[in-house]
């Protein structure tokens, strides 16, 4: 078992981290109270080749591993969630579902741009009456001739308002549930497509939330996405995606949140010696210790599986649950080592809590992926889909599987 990072590997995360520190946290606490996108700190994104880090450079990307991807998003989100949260929407859930499903015309005219970040991209699937049950989506795309015809409305879309391409999830066949849903490549500028930010927030100042409008919009018959009825597929495909960098970057908050409240321990003195000398303090410390560590090893073991090209829907599940949640306790117990100057947005640390609420949400709440993980455990799922493998250290899931085959056998199932 080896833990060290390649040349190439360290020499993303010492760029990205030298980025972060020069470009983004210098003005994260006054963009942040002015709810301002920095479009600037996006261009240089681009430049750096995070647009398209894991596409391949025959698609304009950088064609590096899962891994260099995950040190980038945690040192972007370091500094901002609004700009990791872009990696996630732009590569993760866009570019790689156009990656694996897209024809050579849709990558060449949709894929190569937004990998070299002359194009942004965002996923619509989130509806106001369909969170979590997909299924229950009621944007349509109606047959046409040549064209299909979408009428509906997202929201909760993560740079709808900014985003020149836009992955859109309809329902083909309505009565057919989740396999009536197909995915389609929309632009912004097309008649019928609007688009609006939303306002008052939580957190997330510093990005872009919005809602994304379609009214009788024609989209031609090349631009679906996979075929009919393979939208959920397309889907849950781009979540694997998207969830690997949200538990990335959830990472670098609980680290910016350690590392924060080392140094405030160190310097506030009270009763004569600094509060990190009180084993109170020494105790949330350890706690973002753990926290850390942990949601890291199971971000590399995802990372690891996507390298080798093995499917990775529980280990992703399980790391996105863990990072995120880990990520809120650390913000919270940065801000009680801080005190009152926590609380402050002098010292940024709320800044963290407030952002650090959304990913327990987004991609999949806490609660399905405790639901995903029991059934697999159960035996009620399969484990990483029929012929998916898991984890190597998973030591309980071969006999599991074994055991769920022979149940199988003697149902039927």
């Amino acid at each position: 078992m080896d833990f060290e990072l390649t040349a190439e590997q360290r020499l993303i995360q010492d760029t990205v981290r030298e980025f972060v520190e020069e470009r983004v946290l210098p003005n994260a606490v006054q963009n942040d109270i002015d709810h301002h996108l920095d479009l600037s700190v996006i261009e240089g994104m681009a430049e750096l080749g995070l647009l398209g880090i894991v596409v391949p450079e025959e698609y304009g990307g950088a064609e590096l591993d899962f891994v260099a991807e995950a040190l980038a998003c945690e040192e972007i989100e370091r500094g901002e969630a609004a700009f990791r949260t872009l990696i996630s929407v732009h590569v993760g859930l866009n570019s790689l579902a156009l990656l694996r499903y897209g024809t050579e015309e849709q990558k060449q005219r949709y894929l190569v741009p937004q990998a070299k970040g002359d194009a942004l991209a965002c996923f619509g699937l989130t509806e106001p009456a369909a969170g979590s049950d997909v299924a229950a989506m009621r944007s349509t795309a109606t047959r046409r001739g040549d064209v299909y015809v979408l009428n509906g409305q997202k929201n909760w879309i993560s740079y709808a308002t900014v985003a020149d391409h836009q992955l859109v999830f309809a329902k083909t066949d309505p009565g057919a549930k989740h396999k009536g849903i197909s995915a389609f490549i929309v632009e912004r500028e097309w008649p019928g497509v609007s688009t609006r930010e939303l306002e008052h927030k939580l957190g997330i100042w510093a990005g872009s939330t919005g809602e994304l409008f379609f009214e009788n919009v024609e989209i031609p018959v090349e631009n679906l996405l996979g075929e009919e009825g393979q939208g959920f597929e397309i889907a849950m495909y781009g979540l694997d995606q998207g969830r690997f960098t949200v538990a990335a970057g959830a990472c670098g908050v609980i680290r910016a949140c350690l590392e924060r409240s080392v140094e405030y321990a160190r310097e506030r003195e009270t009763f004569g010696k600094p509060i990190g000398r009180y084993q109170f303090v020494q105790d949330m410390i350890a706690e973002m210790v753990l926290g850390y560590e942990t949601s890291k090893l199971l971000v590399m073991q995802a990372a690891w599986l996507k390298n080798e090209g093995q499917r990775n829907t529980r280990e992703t599940s399980l790391a996105k649950w863990h990072a995120t949640e880990s990520a809120f306790r650390a913000a919270h117990l940065a801000l009680q080592v801080h005190g009152a100057y926590g609380y402050s947005a002098e010292y940024g640390v709320e800044r963290y809590f407030r952002n650090a609420r959304a990913p327990i949400i987004y991609e999949g709440t806490t609660q399905v992926h405790k639901m995903m993980q029991a059934e697999h455990a159960l035996g009620y799922r399969n484990l990483n889909g029929r012929k998916g493998n898991v984890s190597p250290l998973a030591s309980w899931a071969p006999a599991l599987a074994a055991r769920a085959a022979e149940r199988a056998l003697v149902t039927g199932a």
